[in-house]
């Protein structure tokens, strides 16, 4: 069943990628201008950083968005899917490299943790959807942010305020 379901996320992001054939790097501009960081965001980073962590950022989204607001916040490690341009810079509609779904969120974590000389067991991983699952069942600790209910019934911990600062008592930080 995992296989299959990786499959249908990653022909459904296909899909959905097929759909901005011709856009322009305007449009991402705009859509990079709409995205706001959730509160609270800045101070765990930092609270993070202040304890010797590090932060990574696995997204379902693409580079061209996030790539900006990582930089911006310090964020450590950060990947997401990238989108193909042609030589005029737009869009061709399809996706560079390997499709970021739930498998490859649990890989980075592991990946991570071991480029930063941390145990799995230190980890922490918060998401709110089903593809965050496999991240957080590897991860030491798992906070379900705001989440489906079937997130928030395999996360160790569950945030319902969509306010960042909450994780960084539940941490411990």
């Amino acid at each position: 069943m995992r296989c299959a379901a990786r499959l249908i996320f990653a022909q459904s992001l296909r899909d959905r990628v097929a759909t901005l054939t011709g856009l322009a790097p305007a449009a991402i501009e705009r859509v990079r201008a709409r995205v706001t960081v959730t509160n609270g965001v800045p101070e765990l980073i930092e609270a993070v950083h202040r304890e010797g962590g590090q932060v990574g950022v696995v997204s379902g989204g693409f580079h061209d968005v996030l790539d900006p607001i990582a930089e911006s916040l310090g964020v450590d490690f950060w990947l997401a899917n990238r989108l193909e341009r042609g030589a005029d810079s737009r869009l061709t509609g399809a996706v560079v490299g390997d499709i970021v779904d739930a498998h490859a969120k649990a890989v980075a974590l592991a990946q991570w943790a071991r480029a930063g000389n941390f145990a799995l067991a230190d980890t922490v991983a918060i998401g709110d959807g089903a593809n965050d699952l496999d991240m957080m069942s590897v991860a030491g600790m798992s906070i379900a942010f705001c989440a489906k209910p079937i997130v928030r019934e395999r996360a160790s911990h569950s945030i319902d305020t969509r306010d960042m600062r909450l994780a960084i008592n539940l941490i411990g930080l």
